[in-house]
């Protein structure tokens, strides 16, 4: 998951002082007023998939990529409004003196553009390291530096290689500060992914003519940045996907749940018991104390989970009136809500589900990790997760046809005297089987809101 991760994903190379006061100087020209809506269109664009749909509130660009984009606006960016590029804008400064060394590095930066480099090998004699672009196999030759600890052969560098003043075969090279440390695989993955963009601009523009690779890079280094940024959040989904939530206790945390109503208490359980993949598990005394010939009953699914050679994964929980089923993540849920709709068919009626974990805000520490990231979730959270559950689909249950109180609403029900008795039974019997109470001692919903819908209050 380090895609996702700022602490693992970035590096920073230290720049030529001259190079680094000329992007400096290039940066105060960019905020000048005039160019502030330029500056806004080049890095939106660079930038884009962390602007779209409210994305950036899931994940933020990293700080290299900010430079890289930055970047973009300096050495690559044609103001729409007609007004020269910064380079040219600052090439034609009378105004105020610009040393010879920063003027040398315009033109290396003019025909700069962002790349895929892939670290090859220290060449000791020159103190150099040697990458190649993964893009048209071209090899540059960069001082090297203490950033050097963080690489190894293999790994891909997004990043802008600007030749040395004086180099016009690009050989002597160096990478203007931020770079975007990726492994081979995903470095190859980000350019087969924007030589896929390629191929799409140039069918559109019905032209096949895009130039050769620098050519491309130039005009369309911000799909690289695009490429990247979708990657990112690829990852995060990917990883978000994989979190193994647990409960207090390291068991897995059963979040994904589903509830039926019914009216078949004596079938239901009898079919429950032979259910392939389930064993009845010994249930807790009742709440109460107080045993009935409905008592809830308890199956379960056993599976490898974490430490835990024999975990339960999956928990069907049956009483008078209704069929919970709890899982340990959403595709579980799914076969086993298929696998009762293919054993009792309508004989059980469909409330409502949920598969969403409690929240958590990730840290970046969490992020940066390549196993799957474990989350314990505590007792209150677990309740807070079930009373959102109830709170929603107890909300029109006096409304709905019920199939313990032969198909009518409960509010229609509760309208005689015989009736209340039988709507008050039906509401005694989910609060006594409430989750909560079960899973942590506490009960998840106040069922008198239940008793005041129906007029019982």
């Amino acid at each position: 998951m380090k895609l996702a991760s700022e602490t693992t994903a970035g590096l920073w190379v230290p720049l030529a002082p001259s190079l680094d006061t000329l992007l400096a100087r290039l940066d105060i020209l960019s905020s000048e007023p005039r160019m502030a809506g330029q500056r806004q269109i080049a890095l939106g664009l660079a930038l884009q998939p962390y602007l779209e749909g409210g994305a950036g509130a899931l994940l933020s660009p990293l700080p290299q990529e900010k430079e890289l984009a930055d970047l973009i606006l300096y050495a690559d960016f044609y103001p729409q409004d007609g007004q020269l590029t910064l380079i040219e804008q600052l090439r034609d400064v009378i105004t105020e003196h610009i040393p010879q060394e920063e003027r040398a590095w315009l033109d290396p930066l003019k025909h700069s553009y962002l790349d895929l480099a892939e670290f090859l090998s220290v060449d000791e004699p020159t103190q150099r390291l040697v990458f190649r672009s993964i893009g048209n196999g071209r090899i540059y030759h960069v001082p090297d530096g203490v950033f050097r600890k963080d690489l190894q052969p293999g790994l891909v560098l997004l990043t802008r290689l600007i030749r040395e003043p004086g180099d016009v075969e690009w050989e002597r090279s160096v990478i203007a500060g931020a770079a975007i440390v990726l492994s081979n695989e995903d470095g190859k993955g980000l350019l087969n992914a924007t030589l896929d963009y390629r191929r799409q601009v140039e069918i559109s523009a019905g032209s096949f003519e895009l130039g050769d690779w620098p050519e491309f890079a130039k005009r369309y280094g911000h799909a690289l940045m695009w490429t990247f940024a979708r990657m990112r959040f690829a990852a995060l989904v990917d990883a978000v996907n994989s979190i193994h939530y647990v409960a207090e206790g390291g068991q897995p945390l059963l979040y994904a749940l589903a509830l039926y109503d019914h009216s078949q208490y004596e079938y239901m359980a009898d079919r429950l018991a032979g259910l392939e993949g389930f064993e009845r598990e010994a249930a807790a005394s009742p709440p109460s104390g107080i045993t009935t010939s409905k008592d809830a009953q308890h199956f379960v699914q056993r599976g490898t989970s974490g430490s835990f050679e024999s975990a339960v994964v999956s928990r069907l929980i049956l009483t008078a009136t209704q069929l919970w089923a709890e899982c340990d993540s959403r595709e579980r849920l799914d076969t086993v809500k298929h696998k009762l709709a293919a054993t009792f068919g309508f004989s059980l009626h469909f409330r409502g589900e949920t598969y969403r974990p409690p929240p958590r805000q990730l840290k970046e520490s969490e992020l940066a990790i390549e196993e799957p990231l474990t989350l314990t979730i505590s007792a209150e959270e677990d309740r807070a997760l079930l009373h959102g559950f109830l709170e929603t689909l107890y909300l029109e249950w006096a409304e709905r046809a019920c199939p313990a109180l032969g198909n009518h609403m409960p509010r229609h029900v509760a309208m005689s005297a015989a009736g209340r008795e039988q709507v008050a039974a039906v509401i005694a019997d989910m609060e006594r089987y409430d989750p909560g109470v079960r899973r942590v001692g506490r009960a998840s919903f106040d069922y008198n809101k239940l008793r005041a819908h129906v007029g019982l209050d």
